[in-house]
């Protein structure tokens, strides 16, 4: 079962854990990228590969952003979900994620998207820690 999908709410009060940047690259109902993790003073890179249910686009998204509830750093690789239910076309140039994983690791991001996507209303993104 996935985790409920968090919110502004869902961190309130709480200082961000560390921070990532991920760059990631859109064809057809899948991604793939890379990023790093910001924490306790160390970068750790990590590779990532995305999907969104339904017909997928061509985009290229370049986001960052914050960590919350992140103790350890084996707790951050995983399946982060989103489940708005909002389904259409997504051409805004700007995007506002809120994802979370099974450890209850909450990933707050921002950036820039390049391109379009169509999804019925639920993405997800896997990452796996990458050799340092």
């Amino acid at each position: 079962m996935a985790p409920a999908v968090p919110t502004a709410q869902s961190i309130a009060g709480r200082a961000p854990s560390g921070t990532v940047t991920i760059a990631e690259n859109f064809l057809g109902g899948a991604g793939a990228g890379n990023g790093t993790l910001h924490f306790r003073g160390q970068n750790y890179p990590f590779r990532l590969a995305g999907t969104v249910v339904g017909p997928g686009g061509a985009a290229r998204i370049q986001a960052s952003g914050n960590i919350y509830g992140l103790t350890k750093v084996e707790d951050f690789a995983g399946i982060y979900t989103q489940g708005t239910g909002q389904r259409g076309i997504d051409t805004s140039t700007r995007s506002d994620l809120w994802l979370q994983n099974s450890s209850g690791v909450i990933m707050h991001l921002r950036g820039t998207q390049i391109g379009g996507t169509l999804s019925l209303g639920r993405d997800e993104l896997l990452i796996e820690m990458a050799p340092r």
